[in-house]
């Protein structure tokens, strides 16, 4: 079963530890590099930052252990949350975790009253891509980061407002 646990401040540690081990072991998934978090980079006062400016940062945990990472932005003027910093370690890929994570981005954009949810993903990482299909993600455009990299949306239901 997965658990999903929405983090402050307070829970940097927690956040930093499925950080460096993402960046760490999946580097090609990633805008951010794995050095730009160390050394002087690593901080309490950077990483608590971090879950400060991002208004919504989720850990998935399986089996009582940190399992997955997510973060949502607020959103923007035209209803749009971006979603950053998805990760789900080898052992809990295939289980849920993936799935889980797309979906408290989603419920939490709702809730914002956003109207889609948007994220880029590296066009050679094919598992992420497949996750996200199926979560109903829709392939938008393609972007240059570093290199070529899908931007993908998917739509929200959005509440009747009928009586």
């Amino acid at each position: 079963m997965v658990e999903i646990r929405e983090l402050t401040a307070d829970d940097w540690r927690a956040w930093r530890a499925l950080r460096l081990s993402a960046l760490a072991e999946a580097p090609h998934a990633f805008g951010a590099r794995l050095a730009d978090w160390q050394g002087e980079g690593d901080t309490e006062a950077r990483w608590r930052g971090r879950l400060t400016d991002w208004p919504f940062n989720v850990l998935a945990a399986v089996g009582g252990r940190d399992a997955g990472m997510a973060s949502g932005t607020a959103p923007d003027d035209d209803g749009v949350v971006d979603l950053h910093s998805m990760y789900v370690a080898p052992s809990a890929r295939g289980h849920g975790v993936g799935e889980a994570l797309v979906e408290a981005v989603a419920q939490w954009a709702e809730s914002q009253s956003g109207h889609s949810v948007r994220l880029q993903v590296f066009e050679d990482n094919a598992a992420a891509i497949a996750l996200y299909r199926r979560c109903g993600f829709l392939e938008e455009s393609t972007v240059h980061y570093r290199r070529l990299a899908l931007k993908m949306v998917r739509g929200l239901r959005r509440p009747s407002r009928s009586a």
